[in-house]
């Protein structure tokens, strides 16, 4: 069954050297040299103690800051890649290492209320004269640039990932070939020429598996999470038992049961990673019909036309303190009325430039933004509201509105 073993991401890989490389080399452990992780095991750690990643459990899948504890996260969402990578690359003789390490990295860069918030801030990136902003890219930047980690004299330094890892947190975005995903051989610079999703396919088989997990895990949970919230009714879901002949009893379990098997049996290094006809239009039904019943669904456009107001609100009073040379000046002033936000942010400017707060030797990372340009700090300020939680974005609004 392992049809890929050949190509596995290893020593043998001609890929190998571009695969492990790191922008700047990783500080060696206290003590002595770490020989039991692999390079990319050494990244999967590093992944999941930054705060990127354990804010993920507050960021909206589908639906918005739920108070049910049985409806997904982006953190269970992630898991769930994590899981369903890790199958198909074992069975297909792949390096589950770093499909793991690209799972839990591949949704860092998504935003607070999932795609709705992703093109709420694309929409204010444009009349900023910004480049595009999505998911995938704003992830790769997180992990060059914004999560930082304490070494062991406690300065903060970035997580330097491997490109392997790397590409595959920005190429998991965008449709892949119903043909057959295969991988690029173009060894390219990620962040000069990867400028949209999908532009490019990912540079290692391990990055395509995780591309393909990615679209198979979201299916049959959103169904299970939009009965649970009242969006569909078990008549719909009946209704939809009733299109689909290859798999009894739709739920998530089962979809990514026969959705993995049928991609396993189907897919080799000549015509790539691949599922049948039957599966593909079993897939493509099913997401149609979370497309019409789930996604489209009126009652996520009040909260929408929320999301959009105050994620604009935010924008746009940070915006408003910039003056160039006294923009640090104009945001100290901001904490009279709006303590928490204002302080926040200027202790997250802090970490990636050049401002009187930052204590040099605490810091040991690379300097992102320039204040003196507008445009830097206007995607500052859109970086950091990609960060926040559902509930922290929200408080941050209901701050705004509080002293009124």
């Amino acid at each position: 069954m392992k049809k890929f073993e050949r190509f596995r991401m290893s020593e043998k890989n001609p890929k190998w050297e571009n695969a492990i490389f790191r922008r700047k080399r990783l500080y060696s452990p206290k003590f002595g040299t770490d020989t039991m992780r692999s390079e990319f095991d050494r990244d999967y750690t590093r992944i999941i103690n930054c705060n990127a990643y354990k804010r993920l459990k507050g960021k909206t899948q589908v639906f918005f800051a739920p108070d049910n504890d049985h409806v997904c996260t982006r953190l269970e969402h992630v898991n769930l890649v994590e899981s369903i990578s890790y199958t198909i690359a074992n069975a297909l003789g792949l390096n589950s290492e770093l499909t793991k390490a690209i799972s839990v990295g591949h949704d860092l860069g998504h935003t607070p209320f999932g795609h709705q918030g992703e093109k709420i801030l694309n929409d204010i990136a444009k009349k900023e004269g910004l480049e595009k902003f999505w998911h995938g890219r704003n992830g790769l930047d997180f992990v060059d640039n914004y999560e930082l980690l304490k070494d062991y004299e406690g300065v903060k330094r970035n997580l330097s990932l491997t490109y392997a890892v790397r590409d595959g947190i920005i190429g998991h975005c965008g449709a892949f070939d119903s043909n057959g995903l295969k991988p690029r051989e173009e060894y390219i610079n990620l962040e000069n020429d990867f400028t949209l999703p999908a532009k490019y396919m990912p540079y290692t088989w391990e990055a395509c598996v995780v591309k393909i997990a990615d679209n198979i895990s979201y299916i049959g949970r959103d169904i299970e999470d939009a009965l649970t919230q009242g969006v569909l009714r078990e008549r719909d879901v009946e209704k939809l038992d009733k299109m689909i002949d290859e798999i009894k009893n739709i739920n998530s379990t089962n979809i990514i049961n026969y959705l993995v098997v049928d991609l396993c049996n189907n897919s080799n290094p000549d015509v790539g990673l691949r599922f049948s006809p039957q599966a593909l239009d079993t897939m493509n039904k099913l997401i149609e019909f979370n497309n019409q019943k789930i996604y489209k669904h009126d009652i996520l456009k009040p909260m929408i036309r929320y999301c959009t107001l105050f994620m604009n609100e935010l924008f746009s009073l940070l915006k408003g303190a910039y003056d160039g040379e006294n923009t640090i000046k104009n945001l100290r002033k901001m904490k009279k009325f709006y303590p928490e936000l204002a302080s926040e942010f200027i202790g997250w400017l802090a970490n990636f430039s050049e401002i009187e707060e930052r204590n040099s030797e605490q810091y040991k990372n690379r300097i992102v933004f320039d204040l003196s340009k507008e445009q830097d700090y206007a995607k500052a300020i859109l970086t950091y509201l990609s960060g926040m939680t559902d509930k922290y974005i929200v408080k941050m609004y209901n701050s705004l509105i509080e002293i009124l």
